[in-house]
């Protein structure tokens, strides 16, 4: 077998009216990334404007980065990190209280390695309410964190992760149970 990467260079991944939406969003970019700091409401308007929808004290960071507004919900009390990159190819939902930390990566995008022209898919990524993505952690497509999980510094959770559970490593694997005082 061999890839047929032509076959995924010339396939249409967006329709025309995505496409624009991209073009738009990218030129909207130094807009949100130049905002001073504290104008959380800022970022949200302009996050909303294109589609995105966040509840109440939602707070991305200047630096952080959507792929595509359009497909994140994200619940009330949010917190998205510096440089914490949101690949938004798929919907990313997350819950309430959420923390994503600084160069976090939520990755809802990849190929089906199966098909010789690799084509895009574009699973869902859900982060459940209290759920921590702490630095530098990745989390791949069509996995779901659940409530109150963390997933630590650098790793990487390529499985959905449990309740209330610490996950390290690569790939990630339960540690210990999440208890709170």
């Amino acid at each position: 077998m061999s890839l047929d990467i032509a076959s995924n260079r010339a396939a249409r991944k967006w329709t025309p009216k995505e496409q624009g939406a991209r073009i738009l969003w990218a030129l909207a970019q130094p807009f949100f990334r130049l905002s001073p700091r504290p104008l959380w409401g800022w970022r949200n308007a302009l996050l909303r404007l294109f589609g995105a929808k966040l509840g109440a004290n939602v707070r991305f960071d200047r630096l952080s980065h959507v792929e595509q507004p359009w497909h994140l919900e994200v619940g009330e009390g949010c917190g998205i990190g510096r440089g914490a990159f949101l690949y938004s190819f798929g919907k990313i939902t997350l819950g309430r209280n959420v923390t994503v930390s600084q160069f976090a990566h939520l990755c809802a995008g990849s190929h089906d390695y199966r098909d010789p022209a690799m084509p895009l898919l574009k699973p869902p990524i859900v982060i459940g309410d209290q759920a921590w993505i702490c630095a530098d952690a990745f989390v791949g497509p069509n996995v779901t964190v659940a409530e109150g999980a963390i997933v630590a510094a650098r790793a990487v959770a390529v499985k959905d992760v449990p309740a209330w559970s610490i996950v390290a490593g690569n790939p990630a694997k339960v540690i210990k149970e999440r208890k709170l005082n």
